[in-house]
């Protein structure tokens, strides 16, 4: 969704223009939107480019489309509580009749940490803990979690969620990818151009990681002293592939969802 000074020319996009393009896109037959989630993009030299609260915008989208699926691409974890992510989450989906898909990754842009007070170390532990508590949460579990940077205890949402709401997680480091395998239903990368090797590469990482995960469940579900012979393995994550200019913030958007079927299915 355009919600930055560079996406609108140089001035910031208005809430009637961001609505308008959502409702043009549905109409045209795309069957999603995204919002990107920075409180400002900083290059390395020239000026700060400002950016809309994502979500904020998602919420409003979630009243102003009908049909288009709504996701963030994605959710920085160490912005906003996880427990209070998940609520969110549940909340706007209703809003939107069933159509949110909460993307979720760990950070990047050092500058908004260091401007907003954000710790930036450990991010990809703080973003397992994150995902250790928001997953139960929108499957409507009761989460008690003592962890090193979070804690909940007898966490629920009341109202629960009204379904399954599916999270994604953008990832391509050998910690992500673990995580992507264990906890998202959907997994985001991104190239530049055309599918090339690097894509192609990310593409085996992911599949190492998803065959891992599937050997820990193997053992994990198998009785003490024996071998499982059907072992249990948990859905695989649909694919997003996301191509982009120059980074996330701007020129993001899902090219296919491919749902693929051999086994359990990176920023």
């Amino acid at each position: 969704m355009p919600a930055a000074a560079s996406d609108a020319g140089g001035g910031r996009p208005s809430w009637p223009a961001i609505a308008s393009f959502a409702r043009s896109a549905e109409a045209h037959g795309l069957d999603s939107v995204w919002m990107y989630d920075h409180f400002f993009h900083k290059p390395s030299s020239g000026p700060i480019d400002g950016q809309l609260e994502a979500w904020t915008v998602v919420s409003a989208l979630a009243a102003a489309t009908e049909r288009v699926e709504i996701g963030t691409l994605v959710l920085c974890s160490s912005f906003r509580d996880p427990s209070l992510v998940a609520k969110m989450a549940a909340t706007a989906d209703e809003v939107s009749g069933g159509r949110l898909i909460l993307g979720l990754g760990a950070g990047w842009h050092d500058a908004e940490y260091d401007a907003f007070g954000f710790p930036r170390d450990h991010r990809v532990e703080r973003f397992e803990e994150a995902l250790r508590i928001v997953r139960p949460l929108l499957r409507g579990e009761t989460v008690t979690f003592e962890g090193d940077y979070v804690t909940t205890r007898d966490a629920v949402l009341e109202p629960p969620p009204s379904r399954d709401i599916p999270i994604l997680v953008a990832a391509f480091g050998p910690r992500m990818l673990r995580l992507t395998a264990r906890y998202a239903d959907s997994w985001n990368t991104a190239w530049y151009g055309a599918p090339d090797a690097r894509l192609r590469e990310r593409l085996g990482a992911l599949d190492a990681a998803l065959e891992a995960e599937a050997a820990i469940q193997r053992r994990s579900s198998a009785p003490s002293g024996s071998r499982s012979e059907t072992p249990r393995r948990r859905r695989r994550p649909k694919r997003t592939a996301t191509i982009a200019r120059s980074t996330d913030r701007s020129t993001s958007w899902p090219r296919r969802w491919a749902r693929t079927t051999s086994s359990a299915s990176a920023t």
